[in-house]
């Protein structure tokens, strides 16, 4: 199957659905952000830290796999030069409408994540990449790419989720809350789902997802030439099944 092709329909979908990250920042946020009040999120819950990030005024911001209106407009709001790059079209309408509710300039560009060819080498000073590498098979291309088109010393803003949250049954969690461990890591829905669960997901245009392995996720970043210099964990917020026992999400600062 098309994988690009069914995640950016997926996700489009899961714009007309209000998912809690397709909803633009309402206007009181940008104002809060143009004092450099701002609240960033990698990861579902801990804020950015902010000197992971400052200075950001006048630098070249990629939100990369970052539609939504939330981070880019924030990011412009601050005063960087930004970037939003997403696979769905609907996503990025979320950015234009934040741009053009607050007088806000961002370029934005549709695209695969693992194909940053629409930019040349060294372009920018930051990127800011939240969860979303789970919508792609082959997140190495991802971090190879991030480094083509950072500067030199430029850095990298990841968020991840802990591949422990691929190994359970979430569909026997759902009904039966009893947590059985039925996959291996890397996972893929692809490969790995039921085959009845997995046209399920397709006909409900669900986006498919992939758990990569921590050498792929921290490994691989450091084999692309990044240095890992900061590290946290998260929890989901909405209750997940492993809240209550382990972060199932990082964020990492990487630096070419």
């Amino acid at each position: 199957m098309n994988l690009v092709a069914h995640n950016k329909e997926a996700w489009d979908n899961q714009v007309k659905s209000k998912n809690k990250w397709t909803l633009p920042v309402d206007s009181a946020t940008i104002e809060l952000a143009k004092r450099g009040e701002v609240r960033l999120l990698l990861t579902p819950t801990i804020p950015t830290p902010m000197e992971w990030i400052n200075p950001i005024r006048g630098k070249k911001v990629l939100c990369l796999a970052s539609g939504g209106g939330q981070q880019g407009p924030l990011f412009a709001a601050m005063g960087a030069d930004v970037t939003v790059f997403d696979n769905s079209p609907e996503q990025l309408k979320q950015d234009e409408f934040v741009m053009k509710r607050e007088g806000l300039s961002i370029s934005l560009v549709q695209g695969d994540m693992r194909d940053l060819s629409h930019f040349e080498s060294e372009t920018f000073d930051l990127i800011f990449h939240p969860v979303s590498n789970v919508f792609v098979d082959q997140v190495n291309i991802v971090w190879k790419e991030a480094y083509r088109v950072l500067k030199k010393g430029g850095v990298l803003l990841s968020g991840c989720a802990n591949p422990i949250l691929f190994i359970f049954d979430f569909d026997l969690w759902d009904k039966t809350k009893e947590m059985k461990v039925s996959y291996k890591i890397p996972y893929s829905d692809i490969d790995q789902l039921p085959s009845e669960q997995l046209a399920e997901k397709i006909k409900k245009l669900e986006p498919l997802e992939f758990g990569h392995s921590l050498d792929q996720l921290i490994g691989g970043q450091i084999a692309a030439g990044f240095a890992i210099t900061g590290f946290y964990e998260d929890h989901s917020g909405w209750g997940d099944l492993l809240d209550p026992y382990i972060p199932s999400f990082f964020a990492s600062r990487a630096v070419k």
